[in-house]
């Protein structure tokens, strides 16, 4: 038997190779099919899977939202999820996800959880250009690449949860996010993130710490602008570094993790002395150290604009 931390280390290690495991979960049936479709979200995501406890509604609740569990204690919001997908459990709500992630514990109502399964980055595939709204950030193809394996459609709980329980206050202030961001003349920040929601948080902090920016949806694609830039850059008798200030990556994306984005960075000579942030809702001390392992010169928890303006300021300063 495996102890928890060896599982903990095992998973963690995982990113190292551009691999990561995906909870798979049933929501129920849409009104487009009969089937149950499957759906997943990052085990680093996951703190625990609970039998469906007794819920205590909450007078003036937002929508979609059943009420709150006392799990040990601790008082945790639950949220509806298949209502918020469109589907119609067949057998009821029977199982919450309590998930830690972006700095705060919510737990989301399932009907019936399937498996862990264990895949590469390059399985999964953006879900922008699909059909999929923007509560589904990606596509994971269970079986690689056959011509009938099966799909699963990984939320962007991130999202869900911002559009469920929008906050009050604006999420960037530029009177507070202190002085303005000063790069090297012809250079911009290269950033990284699949979620919609969080790349328009992060356009809007850029914007307003006058750092100009190239924004990507995943890592592959980062990577790839970064060569074209350093083939553009040698052209014109110049070096990466009159390009690019600074690499701001988000840790899970489809076709290459920000683990793989910034190892690769930071082992190409080309590449090596240009700042990675890692920013991430993936919060805890075990990515925390794997941040570090792979050679990130700084890791910051979404979202909080200041935050992330005193990191970048702090980078760009050494």
């Amino acid at each position: 038997m495996k102890s928890v931390q060896q599982e903990i280390d095992e998973r963690t290690n995982l990113t190292g190779s551009n691999k990561f495991e995906l909870l798979l979960f049933t929501l129920g049936t849409s009104a487009n099919s009969d089937r149950a479709e499957l759906f997943g979200i990052n085990v680093f995501k996951i703190r625990e899977i609970v039998a469906m406890p007794e819920i205590t509604s909450v007078a003036g609740a937002p929508p979609n939202m059943l009420g709150v569990v006392n799990l040990r204690g601790q008082i945790i919001s639950v949220i509806d999820l298949p209502a918020i997908a469109g589907c119609t459990p067949k057998t009821g709500l029977n199982i919450i996800l309590v998930t830690e992630f972006a700095r705060s514990t919510q737990a989301f109502a399932v009907e019936s959880v399937e498996d862990i399964a264990r895949l590469d980055w390059g399985q999964v595939l953006s879900a922008e250009s699909s059909a999929a709204g923007g509560m589904v950030t990606s596509i994971a193809r269970l079986d690689g690449d056959t011509d009938h394996t099966r799909l699963v459609q990984v939320l962007d709980v991130e999202s869900i949860l911002r559009n469920m329980m929008p906050s009050d206050e604006a999420e960037v202030n530029p009177d507070t996010l202190g002085p303005q961001i000063t790069l090297k003349p012809g250079t911009v920040i290269l950033a990284a993130d699949d979620s919609v929601v969080a790349r328009a948080l992060i356009e809007q902090g850029l914007d307003a710490m006058g750092a100009p920016y190239i924004m990507t949806k995943t890592g592959r694609e980062a990577w790839d602008q970064l060569q074209s830039l350093a083939s553009a850059a040698e052209a014109e008798g110049k070096t990466i570094h009159d390009k690019i200030a600074l690499v701001l990556t988000d840790l899970e994306m489809p076709e290459m993790d920000g683990f793989t984005l910034t190892r690769n960075i930071k082992q190409d000579t080309r590449f090596k002395a240009i700042p990675v942030v890692i920013h991430s809702s993936l919060t805890g001390s075990a990515n925390e150290d794997h941040v570090k392992s792979v050679g990130a010169d700084a890791y910051v928890a979404k979202f909080v604009a200041e935050e992330l303006a005193a990191t970048l300021r702090k980078v760009l300063a050494q």
